[in-house]
């Protein structure tokens, strides 16, 4: 098939829906692209314009700042200091950009189309799509002149697309829709455009169509996938949708759509049924975290992809590290308390061990108005060293295997309620939080600060009793948190199903930080909770049913004819962003 870079291009960049992409991608930009005649015609080929199709955008900083991981440090918030101790402080601090204040308050974000945006995902993910089914429509032209036999090399081709085209959508349908319930129940949802074929025209009318219409058609495309994928034609296997990485991604869809035999079937396929092999497979703190003196020390030692736990990695353009030290958003307060800085069944310390031996530390001494992580920290292109400008990188790290044993975990007790499965997967979890060096094991372990995780130490700290919630107010604020559950996400009404359930989202929640499954999370769950905003405390609650747990299509794209996620707040369509003396509520 005979194709010129620019029309390549223009596949890849912008046919989008309502081409929304294209027409904001800039005339120069093409014009660039020199309109050299390129041959595609062989599987290697297609192999190759495949290693494109994954997106370089970064959606960690919107779902992290829509999610209950970050606070607003302008507003009086109680900072934790190191000594466990509470201060009412408030800052006055920049937003990194007016799109930040949007995101926080559940708003449309009307300011911006840079890097991070919700318009660079969208626009990132589609065009990942389309790298994907542009490889499928070749595929399919070589399995025909073939006489529809499918080699090796083609089976696995076509596994990476189908998994692309899978993933790009699950990933648009988690933020930019509601979360899936039920087939019958998200048939009421707005999904997103799926798109399967590749488009060459500018202006192409797509349906949204419904959030059970699209997990169909993500599942359809994840077990084509599955059936065909190979690491055969890998060279470097961590950058693709290689085996292990299909099944962790299988396992991911199914928790969400609350198929819980699925996601042991392939939490399995990687993690396997025999425990003794999960020290060789989850993370490991011990050699090299207790020499690491730098930010890019412990990058490389969570973003490796020598590091086992780590099953794909993804390289974006992004600026959420930056963004999240130094400016008014950030993992302080409550959240910090939540996330890394508060006691637990095992530790008597206030900060989590495993954060402090991690690289994850307060930007700023213990001022506590941010929190940065190594596990995102990025690496920056110059692309002109004098002038000082260039590119910021963050390597996603797409899917582990800690947090695979975290969704086996669940499935086993939301879906079996079977608890010695469920606490043999939390203890392997927790013990891999612990696998420090001699030293520091030394250290924290020192006066019984810091034991093995117990089934009797669980149930006691996490079981929602009087005493727990009082003795817990000020170390864990949202330990409990399947009190303000959706009433259509079920967890049996038992207390230790509970406790395991509380335990589950404590782990869950440190796992996940600054990726963005947070987000997903909550959503999937329906926890309720608020967003505290500017020194006059201006409150955005968040209720289960919320209309604005679907993050905002991008504005061009509305304008473009694309159906919105969000309705109208106002009749004007102003922000409800309001600076103004008093507490207001609004709820959602």
């Amino acid at each position: 098939m005979n194709m010129t870079n620019k029309n390549i291009s223009k596949f890849i960049v912008g046919c989008l829906v309502g081409s929304a992409a294209l027409t904001s991608c800039s005339d120069s930009f093409l014009d660039k692209i020199p309109d050299e005649r390129v041959e595609i015609n062989t599987v290697d080929q297609v192999i190759q314009l495949l290693s494109s199709g994954y997106c370089a955008t970064n959606y960690g900083w919107v779902c992290e700042a829509s999610s209950d991981n970050v606070v607003d440090v302008n507003a009086p918030y109680m900072a934790t200091q190191s000594d466990g101790k509470e201060i009412e402080v408030r800052y006055n601090l920049n937003s990194y950009d007016r799109m930040d204040e949007e995101i926080y308050c559940f708003e449309p974000v009307r300011s911006s189309t840079s890097s991070d945006s919700p318009s660079e995902i969208w626009e990132g993910c589609y065009s990942a799509i389309a790298v994907a089914n542009h490889a499928i429509a070749l595929l399919d032209e070589m399995k025909a002149k073939a006489g529809g036999v499918e080699d090796e090399k083609m089976r696995a081709a076509y596994g990476e697309a189908y998994l692309i085209r899978a993933y790009y959508h699950f990933v648009l349908v988690n933020i930019f829709s509601q979360a899936y319930k039920n087939d019958e129940a998200s048939k009421e949802d707005k999904g997103i455009p799926y798109i399967t074929n590749p488009e060459d025209k500018v202006h192409v009318d797509y349906e949204r169509g419904t959030v059970t219409e699209t997990y169909n058609k993500i599942e359809a495309d994840l077990i084509a996938g599955l059936e065909r994928v190979n690491n055969v034609i890998y060279e470097k296997p961590k950058w693709h949708f290689n085996v292990n990485a299909a099944h962790a991604f299988a396992a991911r869809f199914y928790l969400y759509k609350r198929d819980y035999e699925k996601v042991i079937e392939h939490a399995n396929a990687v993690l396997t049924t025999d425990r003794t092999n999960l020290p060789s497979l989850l993370m490991n703190f011990g050699e090299g975290f207790d020499v690491a003196t730098s930010s890019k020390d412990y990058s490389l030692l969570w973003q490796g992809a020598d590091v086992a736990n780590n099953l794909m990695l993804v390289a974006t353009y992004s600026r959420q590290w930056r963004r999240s030290v130094g400016y008014r958003f950030a993992c302080a307060g409550k959240a910090l308390r939540d996330v890394f800085f508060h006691l637990g069944p095992n530790w008597r310390w206030y900060r989590m061990p495993v954060s402090g031996v991690a690289g994850e530390t307060f930007w700023d001494g213990e001022a506590d108005h941010g929190f940065m992580s190594s596990r995102i920290a990025e690496s920056f292109e110059y692309t002109d060293k004098v002038a000082g400008i260039g590119f910021a990188h963050i390597i996603r790290r797409e899917f582990t295997a800690n947090e695979l044993l975290l969704e086996r975990a669940e499935a086993y007790l939301l879906g079996r309620q079977d608890l010695a499965e469920c606490f043999a997967d939390l203890y392997a979890y927790e013990e891999s939080r612990q696998s420090f060096s001699e030293a520091n094991k030394a250290f924290y372990t020192s006066g019984g600060a810091l034991t093995s995780l117990t089934e009797n130490a669980l149930i006691s700290w996490y079981t929602p009793t009087e005493a727990n919630v009082k003795n817990h107010s000020n170390t864990l604020a949202n330990w409990d948190f399947t009190q303000n559950m959706s009433p259509d996400f079920i967890v049996p009404a038992n207390d230790t199903i509970i406790a395991y359930m509380n335990c589950l989202n404590d782990m869950r929640r440190y796992e996940t930080a600054w990726t963005g499954l947070r987000f997903f999370d909550v959503k999937r769950y329906g926890f309720e909770y608020e967003h505290h905003f500017g020194p006059d405390d201006q409150v955005f609650k968040l209720e289960w049913n919320s209309p604005k747990r679907a993050i905002e299509v991008p504005q061009e794209v509305l304008v473009a004819g694309m159906e919105a996620s969000q309705p109208v707040t106002s009749a004007n369509g102003a922000s409800n962003i309001k600076s103004y003396s008093g507490k207001n509520m609004k709820q959602y």
